[in-house]
């Protein structure tokens, strides 16, 4: 039997049982697809990582994530449990790695303090979509159990990403967003014909800390409620940007968001645009984490 180092890591927080948990196996060669997706499915978390040797030169790391039911190109969360882990079984110092992704080739900053780390993800490319179709929002509001007027007029429904797609829904009040309950099955009948699998709804707070709370929900894939989601808010921050609803003028768009709260898993990122002529063209998320168990695996 091959023994295969397992972590369950909870991302973006500090406290353990909040934030977002992540299965990772830092020595997953020799795994097969199928032995990975099992794994996944076992430890039930949004995401697993697994983390494998480089096929090539322009990276350290190959880096697969799975959901219960399928491999997703990339995770914000999982990336920063799996990098995370890898520091403190290495006793790394503070360094940059270029991890393979199904978003292509990224860097990851590993920032040591003192006997800790944090993580800083450089996500992938911007894509900004087309408003949705009238019928599509009247659709998705309804799924949501939300009417029209709990709807933002000045943030239109579109998908963005860096690297895995995601719906955004901005919302007016901190207490309806509290209060979704959504229809899953609605929310993942839909995913197919507007060519996302996650939905992110958010409020905005100018002026607080935390300028951002949000909810993600990706039932299509398994997820009913993701607890913090690097790969919701990264797109966010490049949303924002993109449509003028925050300050473009630096070179630097920077705010804090806080996700999980509703799920009693609060947890926090920092997102950082990097802005030319107004517009997003780079993002990165930092998270901190903590190691919750470590085990070894025998298959």
């Amino acid at each position: 039997m091959e023994q295969y180092h397992l972590y369950q890591v909870d991302a973006f927080t500090k406290t353990k049982c909040t934030g977002n948990p992540a299965g990772v196996i830092t020595n997953a060669d020799g795994l097969t697809p199928q032995q990975m997706q099992q794994i996944a499915r076992e430890l039930n978390h949004s995401e697993t990582a697994f983390l494998l040797s480089p096929q090539d030169d322009s990276h350290q790391v190959w880096v697969r994530y799975f959901t219960p039911t399928r491999e997703v190109p990339i995770c914000g969360h999982a990336t920063i449990a799996a990098h995370y882990a890898w520091a403190l079984e290495q006793g790394a110092d503070s360094c940059r790695r270029y991890q393979k992704t199904g978003a292509g080739v990224l860097p990851v900053e590993i920032v040591k303090t003192g006997d800790d780390y944090r993580v800083v993800m450089t996500q992938g490319e911007i894509s900004i979509g087309e408003p949705l179709a009238e019928d599509l929002t009247a659709q998705l509001a309804d799924a949501l159990g939300l009417g029209r007027s709990q709807l933002r007029e000045d943030c239109p429904i579109v998908v963005a990403s860096t690297g895995h797609s995601k719906v955004m829904i901005g919302i007016r009040q901190l207490e309806t967003l509290h209060g979704l309950t959504p229809d899953m099955s609605r929310l993942a009948a839909l995913s197919e014909r507007i060519g996302s699998n996650g939905y992110y709804v958010f409020t905005l707070h100018p002026g607080e800390k935390q300028l951002v709370h949000g909810r993600m929900f990706a039932p299509a894939i398994g997820i009913a409620e993701d607890p913090v989601t690097g790969n919701a808010n990264g797109p966010l921050g490049a949303y924002l940007a993109h449509f003028g609803l925050v300050d473009t003028t630096g070179p630097v768009f920077s705010f804090e968001a806080v996700q999980g709260e509703a799920m009693g898993r609060p947890g926090s990122m920092k997102v950082d645009v990097a802005i030319q002529n107004h517009k997003p063209v780079s993002v990165q998320i930092t998270g901190e984490a903590v190691v919750v168990f470590s085990t070894l695996l025998e298959l």
